[in-house]
């Protein structure tokens, strides 16, 4: 179920056409889905495919570049001559352009190097904040987990096994170790605290949590 769409397995792809234009879905490594020759034909195609004109499209291209942090100058540049994290933003404002309601994300910080990583998921954010976009996080990276999601649905073998806020799912370490999850790093780090004579309640699971419950201890302990 999308709001007031059911897929079944009699749907056909031809009825799919009006879900495409609200789901937008962004592979992991989604540079791959590139082939135009400029940046802004590339994130035109969608919208044109779809029946926007040319122009209205292009400038489509445009706005969308400055959402994912590009400059427009890459608008004539082939997007093969980009870097690799720029190759990604492209594709990702491609999907952008669409206007979907919702962003269906899959992995999409793999391959990236912790900046970057920070650096996608801040833009993702600003995207939810600014234009209400529902996004859907497909990931194993638990920090994200922990940063950035409302609610979490936890699958396995296509089902799902459990399902809440992150509090509630990551108020089980045993659980999370036996399906091969984990608890996010601020939280491991906290635990090791404890052996250090630090208390925490609850155990934090961010980095402002961390540090809203660590410095009042600091505080009240001698320098050495």
């Amino acid at each position: 179920m999308i709001g007031d769409f059911k897929i079944t397995n009699e749907t056909s792809n031809k009825h799919l056409k009006p879900l495409r234009q609200k789901v937008g879905m962004v592979f992991q490594f989604a540079e791959n889905q590139l082939f135009e020759q400029t940046v802004a034909k590339d994130i035109a195609f969608g919208p044109q495919n779809f029946g926007v004109p040319e122009d209205e499209a292009l400038a489509l291209a445009t706005k969308m570049v400055g959402q994912v942090g590009l400059p427009e100058t890459v608008l004539t540049q082939s997007p093969f001559d980009l870097s690799g994290g720029q190759m990604r933003r492209v594709a990702i404002a491609g999907v952008l352009a669409m206007q979907p309601e919702v962003l269906v994300l899959d992995e999409p910080t793999a391959g990236l190097d912790p900046a970057g990583r920070q650096e996608m998921m801040m833009m993702f954010k600003r995207l939810h904040d600014e234009h209400g976009l529902t996004i859907v996080l497909v990931t194993h990276q638990m920090d994200d987990v922990a940063d950035y999601a409302d609610h979490v649905l936890v699958m396995e073998h296509g089902a799902l096994v459990r399902q809440g806020t992150p509090r509630e799912i990551f108020a089980d370490p045993d659980w999370l170790i036996q399906k091969q999850l984990g608890l996010p790093k601020t939280t491991q780090f906290a635990q090791r605290l404890q052996h250090q004579g630090f208390s925490f309640s609850p155990l934090p699971l961010t980095v402002d949590e961390l540090a809203d419950q660590l410095l009042p201890q600091i505080g009240g302990r001698s320098h050495g």
